[in-house]
């Protein structure tokens, strides 16, 4: 079927008030970035009840398939714009239904109309269409309550717009119109579930990623990288900041007991972030903490590594358990690649017996003994920052395969 354009609902945006105008600013852009591919064909017409998106001959199933993760859509259904001349409304009625009809399906009419000089009004349309298409349709069934198919049909001033299909979009807020915070993103699971439930309630994430090298492969890096393509599906672009940690990482294995090592390294992972944060204008930190989950993220390592900034620290998977996390990794896409046998920075560095209750006070004093200011000078002296779109690749296939069976 060739559908002449998309007609996307919102869904929260309804409830927004007087910001509802820029809400929508912010979809439109969202929806235009990632449609990049198609810039040239389609057009895009950000209404303030719907969106329209004029295909103009570009193919509806992969733009389709991108739409259904921009967060803000609620709904939206592949469309036909025709005449209003009544035989041209019948005939391209019974071919959207031969197109979607299976055998043993029920249907509805349904029709709106915001042009009142039309000759039918909508239940003469109705009857109209419906039994035409009972007519045509060798046992098609009628049903006004719970149809399997409603034959949407909308009588505008310009033109007739009919769809009978209603695809259940991302719904969440547009990326963006919470404002920007960064995510710090480990290899893991947790950290990229939690950067989709971010970017669903509309905050834009950078992602700040450590790594250490030669401790941490190049291929380590690339995973972060491509699990950052895979979260782009759903904002269009993610900025990657890579953070050189190996120097302050072997300091603090030199000079800290054994039992502090992970705690002092998160607190200078947070400076390190917080300081990031501030440069590239965001509001907030976010990451991938589960409590209770493993020694860093026991209540009381929170309150040691969090004493080093007064930013709001967001924790969106903070109260799941792991099983709900790996659910949401699977539904998004990225719980393969989070699995791959390629160790971070804090897998390589993790001491055997951390400490789970660590004491701020001491935590301080194993501190005060680094040369903290050079060290957060030189790695940041290093950060590389990368524009990442969706879905694309940094991992060789073969060779990751191979590292895999290594």
């Amino acid at each position: 079927m060739q559908y002449t354009e998309i007609m996307v609902r919102y869904g929260e945006l309804s409830t927004k008030g007087k910001n509802r105008k820029d809400f929508i600013g912010r979809l439109n852009g969202n929806v235009a970035k990632a449609l990049r591919e198609y810039e040239n064909t389609i057009s895009i017409h950000p209404k303030r009840d719907r969106m329209h998106i004029l295909l103009n001959g570009a193919p509806y199933e992969p733009i389709a398939k991108i739409l259904s993760k921009i967060f803000g859509i609620q709904t939206f259904s592949p469309t036909i714009r025709i005449g209003k001349g009544i035989e041209e409304v019948k005939q391209t009625a019974l071919e959207l239904m031969q197109a979607t009809y299976k055998e043993g399906m029920t249907y509805k009419v349904n029709t709106r109309r915001s042009d009142h000089d039309y000759e039918y009004d909508t239940n003469q349309m109705n009857l109209l269409i419906g039994d035409y298409l009972t007519e045509e349709i060798p046992n098609i069934k009628a049903q006004m309550k719970q149809p399997d198919l409603i034959l949407r049909i909308e009588v505008r001033a310009d033109a007739v717009y009919l769809s009978n299909q209603l695809i259940k979009g991302a719904g969440g807020l547009p990326v963006g119109s919470a404002g920007l915070g960064v995510m710090m993103l480990s290899g893991g699971i947790d950290s990229p579930v939690a950067s989709y439930l971010a970017m669903k309630r509309g905050v834009e994430i950078e992602m700040v990623h450590f790594f250490s090298p030669p401790y941490t492969t190049k291929k380590a890096l690339q995973k972060a990288q491509e699990l950052t393509g895979k979260l782009a599906n759903f904002s269009g672009k993610i900025n990657f900041i890579a953070v050189p940690f190996a120097e302050i990482q072997e300091e603090i294995k030199r000079s800290v007991p054994e039992g502090y090592l992970m705690t002092i390294q998160r607190r200078f992972m947070l400076k390190l972030t917080d300081i990031i944060r501030e440069r590239r204008g965001a509001l907030a930190i976010f990451n991938g903490e589960a409590v209770g989950q493993v020694a860093s993220q026991t209540l009381e390592s929170m309150v040691a590594i969090n004493e080093v900034t007064t930013t709001p620290i967001i924790r969106p998977v903070a109260t799941m358990d792991k099983n709900e996390i790996i659910r949401i990794a699977e539904d998004i896409d990225t719980f393969n690649l989070s699995v791959m046998p390629f160790e971070d920075c804090c897998t390589i560095f993790a001491p055997p017996r951390p400490k789970t209750r660590p004491n701020l006070e001491k935590a301080l004093q194993y501190e005060q003994k680094l040369d903290v200011d050079g060290m957060i000078e030189r790695a940041l002296a290093g950060i590389e920052v990368t524009p990442i779109y969706p879905e694309q690749k940094f991992i060789n296939d073969e060779v990751s395969a191979l590292d895999g069976l290594l």
